[in-house]
């Protein structure tokens, strides 16, 4: 069973056609679902997935409790590191996401700097990720490191600032190999 780890903007509050169709298509091929717990994409993503009463979803969260397991899924604690603030509360649980799939279906608003580290990360290790960027209504599958720094090209200097500014020694490591 292949994992796939869905995420995206927490601004986007409806799914778009063509990812409701990769769903839909996740779930007849019996994959595995890795999903946050965040407001936005992760919590749209789970009521769908809760709807089709499918049982292959494991929830991540880095609270002591998800903020949202729509459908009372297995929940994952992935901690924080000490003295996390702001976005790095919820990165700990999306490198962990981004670790364990194979594949990723990522909803962007094309703006949002997490959304493309996640995507990122799964590109650096191999993992094609489908992309459907909501704000100029285009669809990419990043599968490298370049076609990551393509898609960030075409977000514009301050979401690609935005994304470099976040990401850890690590990251950038392996973004340049």
């Amino acid at each position: 069973m292949a994992m796939i780890f869905i995420g995206g903007s927490r601004d986007t509050i409806e799914l778009p056609e063509p990812a409701i169709a990769r769903i839909g298509a996740i779930v007849a091929a019996e994959h595995g679902v890795l999903v946050g717990d965040a407001p936005g994409v992760d919590t749209e993503a789970q009521s769908l997935l809760a709807g089709y009463r499918y049982e292959h979803v494991g929830v991540f969260h880095s609270g002591r409790t998800p903020r949202n397991n729509l459908g009372d899924w297995a929940a994952y604690h992935i901690p924080p590191l000490d003295g996390a603030e702001g976005y790095e509360l919820q990165a700990a649980k999306d490198r962990e996401m981004a670790r364990r799939a194979d594949f990723g279906l990522m909803i962007w608003d094309g703006d949002s700097p997490g959304t493309a580290l996640n995507i990122m990360r799964l590109a650096v290790k191999g993992s094609p990720c489908v992309v459907y960027e909501t704000s100029r209504r285009q669809e990419w599958t990043v599968r490298t490191a370049d076609e990551w720094q393509e898609m960030l090209h075409v977000a514009g200097p301050e979401t690609r600032v935005r994304a470099y500014s976040r990401m850890t020694e690590e990251e950038r490591d392996l973004l340049s190999q």
